[in-house]
């Protein structure tokens, strides 16, 4: 069975009666915005959620801007995601990882090895190797003898190699850390929003049910009136 369609008081276009709600339903914070902006906008009429939607947004952004000043584009992507109920979580590490070419990739592969045990103790082994065959066995006759010139121009570039790579890695590590102090921002902000939307909606929806319990109570009361009148 098709169900009749009902027109938006917004937009003027005929909608599903499951697209929308009436105006008296929607919160009264958000429909005391939504009368703002249209001043002929009647408590009985339908809304779709399309319209909602962008009372909602224009709602939040107002609140945000009242509350902190001017909006950053971070504020604004969390304004378009409750409009579009969109998900702001994001695995940060996954996104960063893909967006790496081949030389930040080796460069971080290079940090790593060069801050594990691993290195320490291969690169100790070679110094050692190093300075008991030029010393010891060649009796100092070697192709690098003491005081071993060789050996300390070889460490002089491999720390002249090393300290870049090893600057790269943190830089890419700050941004990191940037991309998910934000993502963490974003969703915290929504988040906030989101409790508060909840905490409003809740609250109209306790008014509402209070005032039908009380009505109710009131015609019972009238009913116990008629019928004690009745046995009289």
């Amino acid at each position: 069975m098709s169900v009749a369609p009902v027109i938006c008081q917004i937009c003027k276009k005929p909608k599903s009666p499951h697209n929308g709600m009436i105006a008296d339903l929607i919160r009264p914070s958000l429909l005391e915005f939504a009368k703002k902006k249209v001043s002929d906008l009647d408590s009985k009429a339908f809304i779709c959620f399309e319209d909602l939607g962008n009372f909602r947004k224009d709602y939040v952004k107002e609140v945000l801007e009242d509350e902190i000043g001017e909006l950053s584009a971070l504020d604004n992507e969390v304004i378009q995601s409750l409009e579009q109920h969109e998900i702001l979580s994001a695995d940060i590490s996954k996104q960063f990882e893909k967006k790496l070419t081949f030389g930040e990739r080796l460069s971080d592969h290079i940090a790593e090895f060069g801050g594990s045990w691993k290195f320490l103790i291969t690169f100790g082994a070679v110094l050692v190797g190093w300075i008991a065959l030029n010393a010891l066995v060649l009796f100092n006759r070697g192709f690098d003898p003491f005081p071993f010139i060789l050996l300390n121009l070889i460490l002089s570039c491999l720390a002249a190699v090393q300290a870049p790579i090893i600057m790269m890695t943190q830089n890419r590590a700050e941004a990191r850390d940037r991309l998910r102090a934000e993502n963490d921002y974003k969703v915290n902000l929504k988040a906030e929003l989101e409790i508060r939307h909840l905490h409003e909606k809740i609250d109209h929806l306790l008014r509402r049910q209070y005032n039908r319990l009380f009505e109710i109570q009131q015609i019972q009361i009238e009913l116990l009136q008629e019928i004690s009148r009745h046995k009289h």
